[in-house]
C-alpha cells in the first residue's frame, strides 16, 4: 500500500520543509511538539498534531518513547527525523524499524558506522575515499611517530582520539617538537576525557570544506548530486553555503562525484547522505559522513532540480531513485544565508516575539522558515529561523539577486543575521570566491579590533 501518513520528528523549517513535500506527494502529516511550540507553524499546518512534552529537547524531540506513542496513536506508517535531534541516533531508528514504521533515513547499521570517528575513517578507507594521511590508529612510541611525520610531511596535527571542542590537539611545524607536543596533547586529552591516547595526521593549513551529496536506494543502486561549499564557519557551524564550488572544475566535480556515488553504491546505502571533504591544493581529504538531509540540502535541489524529501520519501517507500546519474544536470549556481535569532556580531542569542515579518520573494528566490507576525521565537532550541536561498543563471547573478533579497528581507522584533550577511557578500574576497573555513573567523576577529 506505501507510505501514507508520515510521522515528522523535528519542528522549525525542516518540519514544515518536510510536510509540504509529504503532502505534493499525497501523503498525510502528524506533527509532534512541545509545549513551547504549540503555537509553530508545522503544528498549525500537519494533518494532525502531537503534544509529546515540555519544551527541554530531553523530554520532548529526543524522548524516543514519546515519539513513538505518538506515532502509533496517530497511526503513522512512517517517521522521517529531519535534522539534528534523533536523525543520526542508531538506535532511535532500529526501534522505529522493530515497530513496523517506515524509518525515512539510512539503515541503522550505515547511521552507526558513519556515527563513529575511527570507524568511520576506517570504513571511508576500505571504499576508496580519499583520507587525511597519518597514523593508522593511536600512537605512543615517539620513534614511530617521527617517522609517519617525516613520510607524510610537516606541518602535522596531533588529536586526541576521544577528542572534540580542539581539546587535546597540537600543531607541530618540526621534529625538535613534535616529543614534547605529544606529551602535552596527551596530558590535555587525559585532562579532558579520561584518555590519553592520541593519533597523527597531516595538518591542512587553510582549506575548504566541500560536501558531496550522495543518495542510494539502499539495492546497490547509488548517484552523487554535486558538491557544496561550506567553507564560510564560525566555532564549526555553517553559515553561508554554495552550489557548485567556486573552486572545483566540471572534471573535479565528476571524478570525486563518482567516486563517493561508487563508495554508496559499494555499502548499499539508503537514502540521503553527505560526505565531507577537507579541500586543499587540489586535494580531497574524507572528515566524516552525515547519514541524513543536511540543513543546507536547498542549494543542492535549486542546481539540480532534484526534490531530496521527495527522494527520501519514495526510497524509504521502497521504490528506485526517480533519476538516474546520466540524467542529474548542472545548472547555475545558488547560495543559501543561515539565519539566525542572534545578535549579527556578536551572536548573543535573541529569542522573543517576530513582531513584523516579510519574506524575501521574486524570480528564483526560496525562504524556508516557519516564521510569522506574532509568533515566538522559544529560547530552548537552536537559534536558526530561517534560511534564504538563492539561484542564478551564473555565480555574479546570483550573488546580486541575493543583495536585493536580504534587502527585502523583514524579521523585526528581534535581532537576526541578516546584517551579517549583507556585509559578508560586500567583501572583495567573498565576490570573488577567495575564502577558506578560516577567513570568517579572522574576519570577525579584525571586525572586533576594528
Amino acid at each position: 500500500m506505501g507510505i501514507s501518513r508520515i510521522l515528522i520528528a523535528n519542528r522549525g523549517e525542516i518540519a514544515l520543509r518536510i510536510h509540504r513535500a509529504a503532502h505534493e506527494m499525497g501523503i498525510e502529516t502528524v506533527a509532534v511538539h512541545s509545549t513551547a511550540d504549540a503555537e509553530a507553524m508545522h503544528v498549525r499546518l500537519a494533518d494532525h498534531a502531537v503534544c509529546i512534552g515540555p519544551p527541554s529537547a530531553t523530554d520532548s524531540y529526543l524522548n524516543t518513547a514519546a515519539i513513538i506513542s505518538a506515532a502509533e496513536i496517530a497511526q503513522a506508517d512512517a517517521i522521517h527525523p529531519g535534522y539534528g535531534f534523533l536523525s543520526e541516533n542508531q538506535q532511535f531508528a532500529e526501534i522505529v524499524e522493530a515497530h513496523d514504521i517506515a524509518w525515512i533515513g539510512p539503515k541503522p547499521e550505515h547511521i552507526g558506522t558513519m556515527g563513529d570517528k575511527v570507524e568511520a575513517k576506517r570504513t571511508a578507507g576500505k571504499l576508496g575515499l580519499p583520507l587525511v594521511p597519518g597514523s593508522d590508529g593511536a600512537i605512543s612510541d615517539v620513534g614511530e611517530a617521527k617517522k609517519i611525520a617525516a613520510d607524510i610531511g610537516y606541518p602535522v596535527i596531533i588529536k586526541a582520539a576521544s577528542g572534540g571542542g580542539g581539546r587535546g590537539m597540537k600543531v607541530c611545524e618540526s621534529e625538535d617538537k613534535l616529543e614534547s607536543l605529544m606529551q602535552a596533547a596527551g596530558n590535555e586529552a587525559k585532562a579532558a576525557f579520561g584518555d590519553a591516547t592520541v593519533y597523527l595526521e597531516k595538518y591542512l593549513g587553510d582549506p575548504r570544506h566541500i560536501e558531496f551529496q550522495v543518495f542510494g536506494d539502499g539495492k546497490g543502486n547509488a548517484i552523487h548530486l554535486g558538491e557544496r561549499d561550506c567553507s564560510l564557519q564560525r566555532r564549526h557551524q555553517k553559515v553561508f553555503e554554495e552550489a557548485p564550488s567556486p573552486v572545483l572544475s566540471s572534471e573535479e566535480r565528476n571524478r570525486m562525484g563518482d567516486i563517493c556515488a561508487k563508495a554508496m553504491a559499494d555499502m548499499s546505502y539508503r537514502g540521503a547522505g553527505t560526505i565531507e571533504f577537507l579541500w586543499e591544493n587540489g586535494e580531497f581529504y574524507f572528515i566524516e559522513m552525515n547519514t541524513r538531509l543536511q540543513v543546507e540540502h536547498p542549494v543542492t535541489e535549486m542546481i539540480t532540480g532534484v526534490d531530496l524529501v521527495r527522494e527520501q520519501i519514495r526510497v524509504a517507500d521502497g521504490k528506485p531513485l526517480s533519476v538516474k546519474q546520466e540524467e542529474v544536470a548542472f545548472n547555475g549556481h545558488a547560495i543559501e544565508c543561515r539565519i539566525n535569532a542572534e545578535d549579527p556580531f556578536t551572536f548573543a542569542p535573541s529569542p522573543g516575539e517576530v513582531t513584523s515579518y516579510h519574506a524575501a520573494g521574486g524570480m528564483h528566490v526560496r525562504v524556508d522558515s516557519g516564521l510569522y507576525a506574532g509568533y515566538k521565537i522559544p529560547p530552548y532550541y537552536d537559534s536558526m529561523i530561517a534560511k534564504l536561498i538563492v539561484y542564478g543563471r551564473n555565480r555574479e547573478g546570483c550573488i546580486m539577486r541575493l543583495r536585493r533579497a536580504l534587502e527585502e528581507m523583514v524579521i523585526e522584533g528581534v535581532k537576526h543575521s541578516v546584517p551579517l550577511h549583507q556585509e559578508l557578500i560586500r567583501q572583495d574576497d567573498i565576490l570573488n570566491g577567495d575564502y577558506s573555513i578560516k577567513w570568517l573567523e579572522e574576519y570577525l576577529a579584525k571586525r572586533e579590533k576594528g
